[in-house]
């Protein structure tokens, strides 16, 4: 007879490029009862990987080949962008303030950022990955102060996403929303969202009215002098 209660095996894609490393979370992974459909070596195989096999959940090491700097977390943005319904974990042996922002912003569900050195312990290691696969937001208590110091300090340009960021200089260009979305190969309704978000983070509320486009190009502009 079939168990009812039974929990689906959680899917999962590795990029990790350490062989001793990436075989050490595999092994963890199957006999914690996770299903590791691919390990990969660098970020081209695990974003083929990711394609081929749509997993539940991708773990991600930030540092990964050809030039071991932001390879591997970019290759987690692609994801979040061309497959939103898996989950992703970022590890990294530092905080790169930038793109974590960046993947925490892009979709507060399912993501975690957690740093290396703090899952030598694997009972919490596991129980983070199970969080995240299941919609659950991890961040380190590191990646939390960093993120908290940024946006304290930062221009409130900084707090725009690289996509946001090409909407606003298109905006600038004297673009239409319907512009911008052909030019970005998006819908108006997605260039929408993302000139809303922008009025947010720059602080430009409602009642500003249409002027807000006007006060969003110029500080943009300002940036660029």
């Amino acid at each position: 007879m079939t168990d009812q209660t039974r929990q689906p095996t959680t899917r999962v894609v590795l990029a990790e490029d350490s062989v001793l490393l990436r075989d050490g979370i595999v092994r963890l992974l199957a006999s914690a009862g996770f299903d590791v459909a691919a390990a990969c070596p660098d970020a081209e195989t695990f974003l083929a990987a990711v394609d081929e096999h749509r997993p539940d959940l991708v773990v991600v090491d930030v540092r990964m080949p050809p030039t071991f700097t932001s390879e591997g977390i970019v290759a987690a943005l692609r994801v979040r962008e061309q497959h939103p319904e898996t989950a992703v974990m970022v590890l990294s042996q530092y905080v790169e303030e930038q793109y974590a922002t960046e993947l925490v912003a892009s979709r507060s569900k399912g993501v975690g950022y957690l740093l290396k050195d703090r899952v030598a312990d694997t009972g919490d290691f596991l129980a983070a990955l199970r969080d995240v696969a299941a919609g659950g937001t991890v961040l380190d208590p590191e990646v939390v102060t960093q993120l908290l110091t940024r946006a304290r300090h930062a221009d409130p340009l900084a707090a725009l996403t690289a996509r946001e960021r090409e909407v606003l200089d298109l905006m600038a260009q004297g673009r239409t929303n319907s512009a911008i979305g052909k030019e970005l190969y998006v819908s108006d309704g997605a260039v929408e969202k993302h000139v809303t978000s922008i009025f947010t983070k720059l602080g430009l509320p409602p009642a500003d009215g249409d002027h807000r486009r006007v006060l969003a190009v110029l500080r943009w502009l300002d940036q660029e002098d």
